[in-house]
């Protein structure tokens, strides 16, 4: 094409307009070609993929949220393997936040199963993040527990969450 052309783009048709030419055809008007857009299928396929995550999103929050702390703990490993020490400590934080919730508001019955459910969790998730970020995030049974972390938080979180 020229670098004289001009595309203009409507709803799926693109429109190539070509200036009117020097010479001997100096009265004749400028024509347009008209080439009609279709997608590809795999345009089409990736299309409906895309708006099926989109539209769960939020159904998918906890495995996007475990494929990112694989992603950041294997970029720690590889960056800083001594990172793991840094976070070792956050796996006696949900322990602590345990016994302060629990001495400043007793529980009993399914609130205190809940709490201990999400402490020992938690207790999981962080100690999982500080061996993955010192070892690597796929070394040895590391990588089944990143996979039983992924299936607990993806199980579970359809029923904890609120839907409206």
């Amino acid at each position: 094409m020229s670098p004289r052309t001009r595309t203009r783009r409507a709803a799926g048709v693109t429109t190539v307009q070509i200036p009117r030419q020097r010479g001997r055809r100096r009265g004749a008007q400028p024509f347009v070609v008209v080439v009609p857009e279709q997608p590809s299928l795999t345009r089409e396929a990736l299309g409906l993929v895309g708006g099926a995550l989109w539209k769960g999103r939020l159904t998918l929050a906890p495995t996007g949220i475990t494929v990112l702390a694989c992603i950041v703990t294997a970029v720690l490993y590889v960056i800083a393997p001594w990172s793991g020490l840094v976070l070792s400590p956050l796996a006696v934080a949900p322990a602590v936040w345990f016994g302060i919730v629990q001495r400043r508001r007793p529980a009993r019955g399914s609130t205190r199963a809940w709490r201990i459910a999400l402490s020992v969790f938690a207790t999981v998730t962080f100690a999982w993040a500080a061996l993955a970020a010192g070892f690597g995030p796929l070394t040895g049974p590391l990588a089944v527990v990143w996979l039983f972390i992924w299936l607990t938080a993806q199980t579970v979180w359809p029923f904890v969450r609120r839907t409206r």
